[in-house]
């Protein structure tokens, strides 16, 4: 993953700026590139000629990294596991971040590589 250029979250991160525009290039788009994404929208426009499932968790916790895991694998899991309880099958994944100041890059880059290397077969981001 490219460097971001800086070492710690800090609340310009989450201003709507320079400071967002530079952590979602850098890390989250660079990481989640696909035709949908990459048009760098803050909603989506998503045709279905049936019924769908969706689901979107965020989590808190604390430690973030843990025993068999992290706090990206666990939204990964959380978030399958709700759209398969409704009966469906998990196709595609959105994600939210709750980021608190001061996570180190170098975390946040695990936890993001964590994310991708989780997700489950055939689904597309």
């Amino acid at each position: 993953m490219e460097n971001t250029g800086f070492e710690t979250i800090n609340l310009g991160h989450g201003s709507g700026g320079e400071l967002t525009r530079n952590l979602l290039d850098k890390l989250i788009f660079n990481t989640f590139s696909n035709p949908f994404l990459d048009q760098k929208h803050d909603g989506a426009i998503v045709e279905m000629n049936s019924r769908i499932a969706i689901s979107t968790d965020s989590f808190v916790i604390t430690p973030i990294f843990f025993k068999g895991g992290n706090i990206g694998e666990l939204a990964v899991n959380g978030t399958v596991n709700d759209v398969a309880m409704c009966g469906a099958i998990p196709k595609y994944l959105s994600l939210a971040f709750i980021i608190e100041e001061g996570l180190k890059m170098e975390e946040l880059t695990r936890i993001v590589a964590s994310v991708k290397k989780k997700r489950p077969m055939k689904v597309a981001y």
